[in-house]
C-alpha cells in the first residue's frame, strides 16, 4: 500500500504497511508482536538492523514507542515515518547506513490500538489512553456530560449554552473563538455563554452539569513502575496492571542491548527529559550534563525546546505526574529516557513557541485566535462557525469551534509529513551516542613446550560508556563486560572472566579540558592456553548493552 505520511492509519491499514515494509526489506527489518492489548489485538514491534553484521541483540539498541495515549496519533506517524527513512536510506545516506550496520532499531508504532482505534473511527470516542473500564469495571457512567459526537459530523466540538452566568463571548474578530469573561463581566446586552465538549448529559437535573471522568479512565503513561502511586490520575489497579504495559515493558526489558528510549506522544512541541518527580538537583550533575549535550542536537534538528518534566512543565510540585516511561526507563533501566511532544500549533501560527504551563491555563484569545485564521488556510473546517442544534436534555444549543484533535493535538494532514520527518535525525544520533564494544586486539603468543599467551584487547567505541549513565552506575543496573575464550584448554584462570565496565569519549568531556585522556575505553585481558601450532581458538566480549564482538586466533 502507498503511504505519503499525510494522514493516522487504522489498525489494520498499520498492520499491512508494516507487514509490507518488513516483505521489501526482509534483511534489515524483523516484524513480531510482543502482546496483545485489552481488547485482544496484536501489539506489534519492528526490529531494524542490518542482518549481515549480526543479529539484532548483539548490538546496541535505541528504542521508540508512540501512541501510549489515544488521541496523539502523530506519534504514531513519526514512528512510521522513521521505519520508512531507516530503509529506504540505507546504502544511501553514510549515516543511516553506519547505524543500522552496528546498531539496532526496536520501534514500536502503536502501544495502545484499541484506543487509537475509537479515537480514528468515523464518529469519534476519544478516551485518554485505553478502553477499559476502570476504576468502576462495569463502565458505569456517572450523573454529568458524556463526551461524543452527536451532530455525527466525524468531530467532537463544543457546545454552546447562552446564560447569563456564562464564563464566555465571542472574540469581536472572530465569533468561532470565544474569550474568557474578566472580574469587570462585559458591557450590557452582551451574550454571555456557558461552554461544554460535545456530548449528552447522563441524568440531568436540569440544573447542574457534573464532569465525570470517562468511564475508560485509565492513562498508561501512570502505569509503568517508577513513582508509581495511587494517587496518580488513572494509574491503575497496580504497576504494569494493564496488558499493554506489562507487555511493553517486558519486551523492552528482555531487549538487554536498550541504549536509550524515546516515547512518541502530542502535544506542545517539546522535548522533555525526566525527572517527572523531582528537582534537578537531586540527579547526578553527570546525566544532567548529557541529556543537556543530547538535547542541543535534539533542538538542532527539530526546532522542539528541551525541558525538565519536573522542573518546567509540573504546575503543583507536590501532586507529580509519576508512573511515566520516560522515568520508568532512566530509573529502571538506567539510559536516558525521552518524551517527544510532537506538534505545536501556537509555534505555526504565530512563530512563538507555547508557554510551559499551556497544558493548564490554555492558550490566551490573541494565541487562539491566531490559531483559528491559520488553520483556515493550513486546516480548512478546523474551526466550524456556530450552527443551531436540538440538544436532548439541553434543547435548544449551539455546536462550532475547534475540533481540538484534530488542531490542537495533532497536525493537520498537510503539515504532517514535515513535522514529523526532523525527528529521525534525533533518533539516529542517540543511536550513534550509544556505547558499542569492538575487538581490537586478539593475539597468540608461543612460549614453548605447548603453551600460549593469548590476549584481548577490547575498546568501548561509542560515545557514552557501557553503562550509559551515572545513575545506571550508582544503582548497579548494568553487568559488566566479558570475555571469554573457546576452543582451548587453559592452564590456569577461567575461559570466562568479568572485566567491569569501559568509558566512552563522552568521559573526555567532563575532564576539566584536560586533553590528557589515558584509556578508560580499553581493557586487556590474558589467558594461558595449552595448544598446538594451527590450532584456532575462538575469543568473545560481550556486554549487555554494547554488544558482543568475536575474534578467532590461530595459535603460531
Amino acid at each position: 500500500m502507498t503511504y505519503n505520511f499525510d494522514r493516522f492509519l487504522r489498525y489494520d491499514e498499520m498492520v499491512t504497511w508494516l507487514t509490507e515494509l518488513a516483505s521489501r526489506f526482509p534483511h534489515l527489518v524483523t516484524l513480531e508482536t510482543y502482546g496483545k492489548s485489552h481488547l485482544g489485538r496484536d501489539l506489534w514491534i519492528a526490529t531494524v538492523t542490518d542482518s549481515t553484521t549480526g543479529s539484532h541483540e548483539t548490538k546496541p539498541a535505541h528504542w521508540i514507542d508512540a501512541n501510549i495515549h489515544a488521541t496523539e496519533v502523530t506519534g504514531g506517524v513519526a514512528a512510521l515515518y522513521i521505519l520508512e527513512y531507516l530503509t529506504s536510506q540505507f546504502g544511501r545516506d553514510h549515516h543511516t547506513t553506519e547505524t543500522l550496520r552496528t546498531r539496532t532499531f526496536y520501534i514500536v508504532p502503536r502501544v495502545n490500538p484499541d484506543g487509537v482505534e475509537d479515537a480514528l473511527l468515523d464518529s469519534p470516542r476519544y478516551h485518554r489512553s485505553s478502553v477499559r473500564s476502570w476504576p468502576w469495571r462495569d463502565g458505569h457512567r456517572w450523573p454529568g456530560l458524556s463526551v461524543e459526537d452527536i451532530d455525527g459530523d466525524g468531530a467532537v466540538r463544543t457546545m454552546r449554552i447562552a446564560d447569563s452566568d456564562g464564563a464566555w463571548v465571542e472574540h469581536h474578530d472572530d465569533s468561532r473563538v470565544m474569550v474568557p469573561v474578566g472580574p469587570l463581566g462585559v458591557a450590557p446586552g452582551t451574550q454571555r455563554y456557558r461552554l461544554l465538549d460535545e456530548g449528552v448529559l447522563e441524568n440531568f437535573d436540569g440544573f447542574t452539569i457534573p464532569m465525570p471522568r470517562d468511564p475508560a479512565g485509565l492513562d498508561l503513561n501512570r502505569n509503568f513502575p517508577a513513582g508509581w502511586g495511587t494517587t496518580v490520575l488513572g494509574s491503575g489497579d497496580h504497576p504494569m496492571s494493564e496488558p499493554e504495559i506489562d507487555a511493553l515493558v517486558r519486551a523492552a526489558r528482555s531487549r538487554t542491548n536498550v541504549c536509550g528510549y524515546n516515547a512518541f506522544h502530542t502535544a506542545g512541541g517539546f522535548m522533555l527529559r525526566p525527572s517527572s518527580t523531582r528537582p534537578d538537583a537531586t540527579l547526578p550533575p553527570f546525566d544532567l550534563w548529557v541529556y543537556n549535550e543530547l538535547g542541543k542536537v535534539g533542538v538542532q534538528h527539530t526546532g522542539y525546546p528541551v525541558h525538565s518534566v519536573y522542573e518546567d512543565l509540573t504546575w503543583d510540585k507536590s501532586d507529580t505526574m509519576s508512573g511515566a516511561g520516560d522515568d520508568w526507563a532512566y530509573e529502571h533501566l538506567g539510559v536516558f529516557g525521552w518524551t517527544t511532544e510532537f506538534w505545536d500549533i501556537i509555534f505555526h501560527a504565530t512563530g512563538k513557541h507555547s508557554p510551559t504551563d499551556i497544558w493548564y491555563v490554555g492558550p490566551t484569545p490573541e494565541q487562539e485566535l491566531a490559531v483559528c485564521k491559520w488553520t483556515d488556510t493550513n486546516a480548512p473546517g478546523a474551526y466550524a462557525p456556530w450552527k443551531k442544534f436540538n440538544h436532548p436534555q439541553l434543547g435548544e444549543i449551539e455546536i462550532g469551534g475547534c475540533d481540538a484533535i484534530k488542531t490542537w493535538s495533532n497536525a493537520p494532514a498537510s503539515k504532517l509529513r514535515d513535522e514529523v520527518a526532523p525527528h529521525v535525525h534525533f533518533a539516529i544520533y542517540q543511536a550513534l551516542a550509544s556505547p558499542r564494544i569492538e575487538i581490537k586486539r586478539a593475539t597468540a603468543e608461543s612460549l614453548g613446550s605447548g603453551v600460549y599467551k593469548v590476549e584481548i584487547g577490547i575498546a568501548n567505541t561509542g560515545w557514552l560508556g557501557t553503562e550509559i549513565s551515572e545513575w545506571a552506575q550508582k544503582n548497579k543496573i548494568v553487568l559488566p563486560l566479558t570475555a571469554e575464550i573457546s576452543g582451548a584448554t587453559l592452564v590456569e584462570g577461567a575461559p570466562r572472566v568479568k572485566l567491569g565496565q569501559l568509558d566512552g569519549r563522552v568521559k573526555f568531556r567532563v575532564s576539566g579540558d584536560a586533553k590528557s585522556d589515558g584509556t578508560p575505553d580499553r581493557v586487556l585481558h590474558t589467558w594461558l592456553i595449552r595448544g598446538e601450532k594451527g590450532q584456532r581458538v575462538t575469543l568473545t566480549a560481550s556486554h549487555q548493552r554494547a554488544g558482543v564482538a568475536y575474534a578467532i586466533v590461530e595459535l603460531p
